[in-house]
């Protein structure tokens, strides 16, 4: 597979098409918010009939900018997008489609991904969507974009949706992969309690209220709560591996999230690793796993790009993430698999 990325800090889909090659199998839109339905548009027009998927948000890829519009166009791949509608309520109203999708496209042994972008809602929408996929072998890499946003597929306006590329590689490999930079800081375990998975609270922390437990435990003030997830997020303990949860702010003496925790669910308090070496382990992996690497594409959280911004290492970063031609956008929370993840990086990766 080929995968060529164009993009106009203008915000203008034709300019940012201009450097691609003709006929591609299927294109990915990243686009500023101003400009996004306009782009969305423009670009079925200019490959009508060729699978899209297209989402609101800051596209990255040799280089980054708050503004202007990224496009990835991937060749030589089979790809097959869909919708899942009204997430927020019944996504499982498209389950019939997408199974169709999912036989139409013929994955074959670690072959095939899904990219994915929603509006929200995201960890329900993911558990529906993944119970399919999982049976075919299919693996999830995406995210979400801003509250209050739409997404799009093949030139059409999705709110409160999932879209979703299912995309398999008849020439090598597909694989996904998320990076985690953060380890559990002691051997402390939280049985969250008292929570309200509708708004991502958390009520209690081992019988104690979660705000109060997390400010004692970092030494932090309540105006530090906020900032000090940058550093000191929660994880939730499931199986053998760790998915990060944000800590959004504070509600009573409870604390809001970016993502859902149910009542029983263990949390560890983690803490930063060595970024840069963290970041050398996920390359190291992808070549490990791939003989030759075509392409990539992922979403950074926003925790992240805030964090690598702060460090002075987000432009170092993006430049050692290029093994080859590589983009994605900074989102609201990362999907990997069947789990709706925050501050962390999700990509997938062709061979």
């Amino acid at each position: 597979m080929k995968q060529i990325i164009g993009r106009s800090l203008e915000g203008d889909v034709r300019e940012a098409v201009r450097g691609l090659e003709p006929a591609p199998s299927m294109l990915l839109m990243y686009s500023d918010k101003e400009h996004f339905e306009e782009n969305v548009l423009t670009l079925e027009k200019l490959y009508p009939g060729v699978p899209s998927i297209s989402g609101p948000g800051i596209f990255y890829g040799y280089g980054h900018s708050p503004r202007g519009v990224g496009v990835c166009a991937l060749y030589g791949v089979e790809a097959v997008t869909g919708v899942m509608h009204n997430v927020s309520t019944a996504p499982v109203t498209d389950i019939g489609s997408l199974k169709r999708n999912c036989m139409s496209i013929g994955a074959g042994n670690e072959n095939t991904v899904c990219l994915t972008l929603c509006t929200g809602n995201d960890a329900c929408a993911l558990t529906t969507l993944y119970s399919v996929l999982s049976h075919h072998g299919i693996h999830v890499s995406g995210g979400s974009v801003e509250a209050g946003q739409s997404v799009a597929y093949n030139g059409i306006i999705c709110p409160d949706s999932l879209v979703y590329a299912i995309v398999k590689n008849p020439m090598g490999k597909a694989k996904v992969y998320k990076e985690n930079i953060y380890r559990p800081m002691g051997e402390e375990r939280y049985i969250a309690s008292h929570t309200d998975p509708s708004t991502y609270y958390i009520g209690e922390l081992n019988g104690k209220p979660a705000k109060l437990l997390y400010e004692e435990l970092l030494h932090i003030t309540d105006d530090q709560v906020t900032d000090s997830t940058l550093v000191n997020p929660f994880g939730r303990i499931v199986g053998n591996d760790i998915y990060i949860v944000s800590v959004s702010g504070t509600l009573g003496d409870g604390l809001t999230c970016y993502r859902e925790v149910n009542d029983s669910d263990v949390l560890v308090l983690l803490e930063l690793k060595d970024i840069k070496s963290t970041v050398r382990h996920t390359i190291d992996r992808i070549h490990s796993d791939l003989s030759r690497v075509s392409g990539m594409i992922s979403v950074n959280c926003f925790f992240r790009y805030n964090l690598f911004e702060k460090e002075g290492y987000l432009e170092d970063y993006l430049r050692e993430m290029a093994i080859a031609p590589h983009c994605g956008f900074f989102g609201y929370g990362e999907h990997y698999n069947g789990q709706f993840i925050n501050q962390s990086m999700s990509c997938a990766v062709f061979e």
